[in-house]
């Protein structure tokens, strides 16, 4: 989860006891390729901090493979368990980021902003030189990636964002974004029945909309992946393992509607999305994290992954999932998910 709202509603231990409320993002610079914030687009010199856990920065580590960005811009993963001073690097030699030097998220914050009073959210882009915060805009670094980092594409990056369809994407991804991507922690930290029961309606009203879109289509918006599948996918590949159980979003699990179930099937075997996925770092995150709503950080055994690698059949929709273009390369070394977080 992102953590731009942990310093105002009070540390871990507030969630559930306090109305959600998730807060805009404060850092909202832009790296561009023509520079106008400041910050121009350059390969090597930026860094991706990210956790496995959080739907909103996997969707920068999909965007990041798909348009074959590694080299390009680096990646540092935090521990999916973190404290009420931030996001950790306590996965790291030292308990340091190698390449920045710091122990916390934080820091890169405080570089940016001494004093600064909202959340350390990820995912942050982070400049090497200075070590300090430039961006933590959820919302805009994947449409970024996507459309002013082209020069540094590879070849036969996909478009993610194709100008032609982004009024449809975008009005697609309005909906997911408020009544799914954000529905579930509406309803998982409401701190009142009809503040959860609302949320709750309107997470499974969304979702039937969506089932019916895709029952005849491959892809949410056009004949090929675009953001707004991106979007979806973070938070449906989190569905059954946290939000059923732990977010009480229970009318039904994602596996047992035939549509999403094989269309998250699809993506998550498609290079660039489940190897990004680390099952071990959601769980344990939400479940050890959230002690408002978990207070004995019990992490449960299941779901069965098994299911994840079965075939899905989307491809007699039709759809070519890269366009013109063509799948990623594998995984850079050092950045595999552990067999552990893996079916």
């Amino acid at each position: 989860m992102s953590g731009t709202e942990e310093r105002e509603q009070g540390g871990n231990t507030a969630y559930g006891h306090k109305p959600f409320k998730r807060s805009r993002s404060h850092f909202a610079d832009r790296i561009t390729a023509d520079g106008r914030d400041g910050w121009p687009v350059e390969a090597g010199r930026y860094r991706l901090v990210v956790s496995r856990a959080c739907p909103w920065a996997s969707r920068a580590l999909v965007s990041r493979r798909l348009l074959g960005l590694e080299r390009a811009l680096s990646v540092a993963v935090a521990d999916p368990i973190q404290d009420d001073r931030s996001w950790r690097f306590t996965l790291d030699e030292a308990g340091k980021d190698p390449v920045l030097g710091i122990g916390y998220l934080s820091e890169a914050y405080d570089a940016r902003e001494r004093g600064y009073p909202g959340g350390v959210g990820v995912p942050a882009i982070v400049d090497v030189p200075t070590k300090a915060l430039v961006t933590n805009d959820y919302q805009q670094i994947t449409l970024d990636l996507a459309t002013e980092w082209t020069g540094l594409h590879r070849p036969g990056a996909p478009d993610l964002y194709p100008e032609r369809l982004r009024d449809e994407i975008d009005e697609v991804m309005d909906g997911i974004y408020r009544d799914v991507n954000n529905g579930v922690y509406r309803a998982g930290f409401a701190s009142g029945q009809g503040e959860y029961e609302s949320a709750y309606v309107d997470v499974f009203r969304r979702l039937d909309l969506v089932s019916e879109r895709l029952a005849g289509q491959r892809y949410l918006v056009g004949d090929t992946i675009t953001e707004a599948d991106i979007r979806l996918f973070t938070t449906l590949v989190r569905f059954d393992a946290v939000y059923h159980g732990h977010f009480k979003c229970n009318r039904s699990k994602l596996a047992e509607d035939p549509v999403l179930w094989a269309y998250v099937r699809d993506l998550y075997q498609t290079p660039g999305f489940g190897d990004t996925v680390d099952f071990d770092h959601i769980k344990r995150h939400y479940y050890q994290v959230h002690t408002g709503i978990n207070p004995t950080g019990i992490v449960p055994l299941g779901p069965d992954l098994s299911g994840w690698l079965t075939p899905h059949h989307r491809e007699q929709l039709g759809g070519r999932p890269f366009g013109d273009g063509t799948p990623p390369g594998p995984v850079p070394p050092g950045e595999e998910v552990p067999a552990r977080g893996r079916p």
